[in-house]
């Protein structure tokens, strides 16, 4: 008998700090007018200087286990996407785990950048489908501003903190995970085009790598604008043909809140009507690989994603990687 993964419950946390492109305007030299127009940001939320990933994501799982009415002794593994973990090692999943008392899971990172809780959500689906593992919870989560370099003004204004957390479990029912797809080109992974060039171990922590604010994201917004139109849409219609369905029977199209503009240009090229797709970019800003976790758990509590819906979540983020799963609600 076929087996699926379920989303059994969801849950999201966003820190209580706001942070506004007028507030922004006071540290660098922007405008609320200049953001909103080239991003649709209007807002983010920012951590408190002591709050980790961990903090987030813990709230985040908290949430989710309550809403899938679920024990954390049944839960058998904790994913958690980010690139902004606590420390290299412990993982993050390992203070996760203590947080919530999920005492019998295994627990790890994946770091797959903005599409992290996508490649999580994969390879969680793989996981209960070999029959091995009944109970996994995915957590995509980031403290993006502890590597925000506040004097750029290309980088500071678009990205936000934030957790999403989502219960999988195995079932019979012909629901959760239809199909994903995950993917990646090497061939971009440029730092120069997204990401942090310093803290690993081809540039350990030195003062020359302080001085030159290496340790704080470097980004390329033309090129990776061009590249996520592209891939989007690309990776989105991969799915769907999977599926066997068209971008008709696509209930909500959740996609990475990245930047409004691609967001729209992403709708467009797959022909799907603006009604049918969530953004919450104006509020949080990117929270990388919490990104469409936040949204899906926003748009449930929200009633705009229902029992028997389907919803489409895409994105991508350095590596370069990209992955879409089409759920069934």
């Amino acid at each position: 008998m076929a087996r699926y993964a379920a989303i059994a419950g969801t849950g999201s946390y966003v820190p209580e700090t706001v942070l506004t492109n007028f507030d922004l305007e006071k540290m660098v030299d922007t405008t609320d007018e200049w953001i909103r127009k080239r991003t649709g940001i209007v807002e983010r939320r920012i951590s408190d200087g002591d709050m980790a990933t961990s903090d987030l994501a813990v709230r985040a799982a908290r949430q989710a286990i309550k809403t899938a009415e679920v024990d954390p002794l049944d839960v058998d593994m904790i994913i958690v996407g980010t690139v902004t973990p606590d420390t290299l090692f412990p993982a993050t999943g390992c203070y996760v785990q203590q947080g919530i008392g999920a005492k019998n899971a295994s627990a790890f990172d994946l770091s797959a950048a903005c599409a992290g809780f996508i490649y999580g959500l994969d390879l969680a689906d793989g996981m209960i489908k070999s029959g091995r593992y009944d109970t996994i919870l995915v957590i995509g989560g980031e403290v993006f501003s502890n590597i925000l370099d506040w004097t750029d003004r290309s980088t500071c204004v678009l990205f936000g903190d934030g957790a999403g957390a989502a219960v999988l479990r195995g079932t019979d029912e012909p629901t959760g995970i239809i199909a994903s797809y995950i993917g990646s080109d090497g061939d971009n992974a440029d730092i120069d085009l997204l990401g942090v060039p310093a803290g690993g171990s081809r540039l350990p922590p030195s003062h020359e790598t302080i001085d030159k604010k290496l340790h704080s994201i470097k980004m390329s917004g033309r090129e990776v604008f061009k590249l996520g139109v592209r891939i989007m849409p690309e990776s989105a219609q991969r799915v769907l043909e999977q599926s066997g369905l068209t971008i008709d029977d696509i209930d909500l199209l959740i996609p990475h809140q990245a930047n409004l503009r691609i967001i729209e240009a992403v709708g467009e090229r797959l022909g799907i009507p603006r009604e049918k797709v969530y953004v919450n970019v104006d509020r949080y800003g990117n929270t990388s690989a919490a990104t469409v976790i936040i949204a899906l758990d926003e748009a449930i509590r929200e009633g705009r994603a229902k029992q028997g819906d389907n919803i489409l979540l895409v994105t991508f983020g350095a590596g370069l990687t990209w992955g879409s799963t089409l759920l069934k609600l």
